[in-house]
């Protein structure tokens, strides 16, 4: 094999893997986008971590998949809405669980911190345990949910992709339609070919004489 070829077959592969690599993420970035958009089954929930508090465990914005659990146990990494603002969430482990009159609170605190959250977490604000984290896929989740990520993650790339696959559709149908006008007949099907033919010319003819007929007729 030539060195031009070996370069072509290279550059070839490399492509392919580089699609095959940046397609695999945009279709991530994608399902996590759409998934945490909506109530999942089990009450799974995707967050994207905003602060390095609880490095090196949680990279900051890194994804992570919450479950509810039916008890939480110390060294537990949860997350947890804030008491005074539900809208707001916390992921850090449980450094103490407190029990007052009954009523479950959690003390959390971050690995990287050196003292506990002043606040208790109210057990019935926990959203759940931290089941697994991927690094540093925020960064271009949080693009992808805002317009403009939106249009440049996600509606450009299908686009293209579609566009890409509508094209590869294309050239395939066109080959093999070559391929079957290059395909050489056999001898029975030269035969075939030719009865059609002269049959068509045959229908052909009697048509017309048909019409000279009728018109003669009609004078």
């Amino acid at each position: 094999m030539s060195t031009k070829k070996i370069k072509k077959f290279t550059w070839k592969k490399v492509g392919q893997i580089l699609y095959g690599l940046v397609f695999s993420i945009l279709v991530l970035i994608a399902g996590i986008v759409i998934v945490s958009s909506f109530k999942l089954p089990g009450n799974y929930k995707f967050f994207v971590i905003q602060s390095g508090s609880m490095e090196p465990v949680l990279k900051r914005m890194g994804i992570i998949l919450v479950k509810p659990q039916t008890d939480y146990q110390k060294g537990d990494i949860i997350t947890a809405m804030e008491p005074a603002n539900l809208k707001v969430s916390l992921t850090h482990r449980i450094f103490e669980v407190v029990n007052e009159n009954g009523k479950i609170f959690y003390i959390t605190k971050g690995d990287a911190n050196k003292d506990a959250d002043t606040e208790k977490r109210p057990q019935e604000n926990v959203v759940g345990r931290v089941l697994f984290t991927i690094p540093y896929i925020g960064y271009p989740v949080s693009f992808a949910k805002t317009k403009e990520g939106l249009i440049i993650l996600i509606v450009i790339p299908a686009t293209l992709i579609v566009y890409s696959e509508l094209i590869t559709v294309k050239n395939e149908v066109k080959k093999l339609i070559q391929k079957r006008k290059e395909r050489k007949l056999t001898f029975t099907e030269k035969v075939e070919l030719k009865l059609d033919q002269e049959e068509i010319k045959a229908q052909n003819w009697l048509k017309k004489l048909f019409k000279k007929i009728f018109k003669r007729k009609k004078k």
